[in-house]
Order: C-alpha cells, then structure tokens, then sequence
C-alpha cells in the first residue's frame, strides 16, 4: 500500500493586513521632499505579482497627516520592499546624498538627514 500524500495548507491560511508608514515629514517641511509624488511613484512601481500598476485593492496608498504616507496591504507586501522603492525615488530626485531611510519601529519607516560635520569650517580655524 502506497502512503497518502498529505495535503499542505498552502495559501489557505487567514489573510494577512499589513500597516506600513513613511514618515517624510522633516525633509518636507523643509520643501525639499515631495510627499505627493513620492505617493505617485509608489502607486506607479510596487509590484504585485510580477506585474507593476496592478495594485488594485490588495495595496492602499494614501498621505496620512503632513509628510506621512500610510500603505495598507492585504498580502505578503515587505517592509525591505518599501525601504527599497524609498531609496530608489531619493536616488531619483538626486536626494539620496543627503537624507537616509531609517527603520524607527516595526512597520515605520523615517526620512532623515545625514549628520554632516563642516570640515572647511574647522579648517578655517587654524
């Protein structure tokens, strides 16, 4: 007699809900950082199923407050994946030289500046 073969749950378990915030709100109260088309190239490149602009109501894209964008996604979305999209658009708009992608918490992801010291000043010292 041959052995059953056990079924696995694959794809059957409950649905995950995932919460997601950039908070961009110190590079865009200093109108170097445009939130709404960062809100815009993210609605343009998250793929979802090897397809780009699909998003359809897996993935929720919105600006939650000054400089926040809230992502809600109903699958497997990773927050690495975000953090990746985030860095490519910095890179984008030639800002990635002067401002990071910093994990904060689970699930929140923060824009801040680099820490940049003066050297010329220190030189002029001398």
């Amino acid at each position: 007699m041959a052995p059953i073969a056990k079924k696995s749950a694959k794809g059957k378990g409950p649905k995950t809900t995932k919460k997601f915030i950039i908070n961009a709100s110190q590079p865009a109260s200093d109108k170097i950082f445009d939130v709404s088309a960062f809100e815009k190239f993210l609605n343009e490149k998250i793929k979802i199923e090897g397809r780009t602009g699909n998003l359809g109501e897996t993935i929720k894209i919105s600006q939650a407050g000054e400089g926040k964008i809230e992502i809600i996604a109903h699958n497997d979305l990773s927050g690495r994946y975000l953090k990746y999209l985030t860095k490519k658009f910095l890179k984008k708009m030639q800002l990635r030289d002067w401002l990071r992608v910093v994990s904060t918490s689970k699930g929140v992801y923060e824009l801040k500046f680099f820490n940049v010291v003066n050297d010329a000043e220190e030189e002029d010292d001398e």
